[in-house]
């Protein structure tokens, strides 16, 4: 079965707002054997709405719609489908007992402007909202199923979840999809396909592998939909595995997670802590650990040292190292990733220096030259990049070239 995503606001045209919500569904779609065929932002504005649901009439079987539906004037989902449909409204009593219900919980002045919200076109099934006060919309259409939500990202998941979801599945007979997925850190995209390009070549019919590039790493996922054999799962486990013992040496796990995610696993697992000195990447790398929950077990945290004096007093680096190499050498980040160990007492730590950019650059030390040092108690690694003139590129790469490097070391140590 396909799936069409029709995002509808001004605002994501303008890049106002960024639209999370067909990430989110298309995600979910295919989780639940939904592939989804295309997916559109567009403006609101009548003739434009007409056109993509005409359009998207010929290439899905399920039309999902978001946004468009508030009380404001600018509104004009539910009134273009009306009109696309050839169709009325009436008044939904369950939606308007919804709308009452809101507004008596927050002692709010009920407008004649929010109980239309519960006026709805003749021909649809209402999809409850419990989070908002638009409902959802469910029509059927010359065999094509169209379903309306509301924009608010956790208005129109709960809907999906609760309602849209369960309902397609009902209806339809939907394979299961199965994913399995390797994350790798410091190999491109082409240099591991020809070195897996033999295995590639064999995978049957039925098995996809995609590549996934982001800025120092690859995700290799499989994928495919399970037939009335039931052994998919153990094929791609199989194909997975073959990959694995390929480049093991890049991989870092066969789990779905981001890369420091993988890392706090690997290391929560062992026992082992980790602390950071970050100087270019101004706490960046921290906030990648800190994001995730139970991160405490493994992260203790660390300094954001810019300047030389803190580079001094809290790491212990001396001072005519500095002066004689620079904060952005060898010698300095070896410093810091050794005074981060021994000061922070954790078993491993990271240390990145460099010029971020745009300025700041110098002949010998551009802007995008970093230096990485990563260590536990037994060994020291450190090496120099030289990335390019972008800030933000800059401070996301040498964040995961510093997690690549860990990930090395923690592999090198088992």
């Amino acid at each position: 079965m396909l799936a069409e995503i029709i995002t509808i606001g001004d605002e994501i045209l303008i890049g106002q707002i960024v639209d999370t919500n067909s990430a989110w569904m298309a995600t979910h779609l295919n989780e639940a054997g939904i592939r989804v065929k295309q997916i559109s932002s567009i403006s609101d504005d009548k003739q434009h709405i007409l056109t993509a649901l005409a359009e998207a009439h010929q290439r899905a079987d399920v039309i999902l719609i978001t946004g468009g539906l508030g009380p404001t004037k600018d509104d004009i989902t539910k009134k273009t489908l009306a009109e696309y449909f050839g169709v009325g409204f009436r008044m939904d009593e369950s939606a308007l007992e919804n709308v009452k219900k809101i507004f008596a919980k927050y002692n709010r002045p009920l407008l004649d402007v929010n109980v239309k919200q519960a006026e709805v076109p003749e021909n649809c099934e209402v999809i409850p909202n419990n989070n908002g006060t638009a409902p959802g919309m469910w029509f059927e259409h010359e065999g094509k199923i169209y379903v309306s939500m509301p924009g608010v990202p956790f208005e129109m998941q709960y809907m999906m979840e609760e309602t849209v979801t369960p309902k397609l599945m009902h209806r339809f007979q939907l394979p299961r999809v199965i994913h399995k997925t390797i994350l790798t850190v410091g190999e491109g995209e082409s240099f591991l396909a020809e070195r897996i390009a033999d295995i590639e070549n064999s995978l049957p019919p039925t098995i996809k592998l995609a590549y996934l590039p982001k800025l120092g790493q690859v995700r290799l996922r499989l994928s495919g939909y399970e037939d009335k054999a039931g052994d998919l799962q153990k094929q791609i486990n199989h194909y997975a595995q073959l990959l694995i013992e390929r480049i093991g040496k890049v991989v870092v796990t066969d789990q779905d997670v981001p890369l420091e995610k993988a890392i706090l696993n690997k290391m929560a697992v062992k026992g082992l802590t980790l602390s950071v000195a970050e100087s270019c990447t101004g706490g960046y790398i921290s906030h990648l650990f800190t994001q995730h929950a139970g991160s405490s077990e493994v992260f203790f945290g660390g300094a954001v040292s810019y300047s030389y004096e803190l580079k001094e007093s809290l790491l212990g680096v001396k001072n005519e190292t500095l002066w004689q190499h620079g904060a952005v050498s060898e010698p300095t980040v070896i410093e810091m990733v050794e005074g981060a160990l021994a000061n922070f007492k954790s078993d491993y730590a990271i240390a990145v220096t460099g010029i971020a950019g745009p300025g700041g650059g110098l002949p010998d030390k551009p802007v995008g030259t970093v230096w990485i040092g990563v260590a536990s108690g037994g060994k020291t690694m450190v090496k120099k990049h030289t990335f390019g003139s972008k800030r933000l590129q800059n401070i996301e790469r040498t964040a995961i070239a510093a997690l690549g490097m860990l990930n090395t070391l923690l592999t090198e140590l088992d």
